[in-house]
């Protein structure tokens, strides 16, 4: 018998679960950004032939990965274990995303991704793809932060495979990008990935202010919109 209540709580849920998705995807994509991260990649990389270049970006993106999903599926236990509430993790996460966002806006690198010695210090090592390039350049505090948050978010188990499918896919396409970052660079050039770090900032400004505000309605301090 057709029950048009139920089909209505269906249709909800599954709307619910693709905002969620959808959410988890953008916001570990933008703070990810391989786009951003193609002129230090170039500049590390310099002289290298495609099978190094594609080496380094596999191993970049496998690390970013792997330390990514590490963070998600311990997320729990963290706060556990220091007592941390997820109203202060999306204020204080809200904070570093939005400094990591007004730097995207003058299309430039965080220094909470990378600091100004990582790209001398990476071109003199033999293979950097761990470090720094995985490790902070991908994966780095911003994009820990927004996981975290994420991980205090999710209520079903569904959103959990939300969240490490958004970071299986943001891993796969930095690998695309960084392993064809020549061919990148040449199609976008510098006007075009300036205007793509500057959009993405953006948008992380919006993400990180929408976190600061979903802190201060958890802590009842505002009211949450209608």
């Amino acid at each position: 018998m057709f029950d048009p209540h139920s089909v209505s709580l269906m249709v909800l849920e599954r709307s619910a679960y693709v905002r969620f998705s959808l959410l988890a995807l953008s916001s570990i994509f933008f703070l990810v950004d391989p786009f951003a991260a193609l002129p230090t990649f170039l500049a590390v990389t310099d002289g290298a032939d495609t099978v190094r270049r594609r080496r380094m970006a596999r191993k970049a993106s496998l690390t970013a990965w792997l330390f990514l999903s590490a963070f998600a599926l311990g997320g729990q236990y963290i706060f556990r274990m220091f007592g941390i509430t997820l109203p202060a993790f999306e204020i204080a996460g809200g904070i570093i995303l939005l400094l990591i966002g007004l730097d995207m806006l003058e299309a430039k690198r965080s220094a909470t991704q990378e600091s100004s010695g990582d790209t001398v210090a990476a071109a003199s090592k033999e293979d950097a793809g761990i470090v720094p390039l995985g490790i902070p350049m991908l994966a780095g505090p911003g994009s820990i932060t927004s996981v975290m948050v994420l991980v205090g978010q999710a209520q079903t188990r569904w959103q959990m495979v939300a969240i490490l499918a958004s970071i299986f896919i943001t891993a796969l396409v930095c690998y695309l990008v960084l392993g064809n970052s020549d061919k990148v660079a040449r199609v976008l050039g510098d006007t075009g990935i300036r205007i793509l770090v500057r959009i993405m900032g953006l948008l992380l400004v919006a993400l990180a202010v929408q976190y600061f505000v979903n802190g201060m309605v958890d802590l009842g301090v505002i009211t949450k919109p209608s």
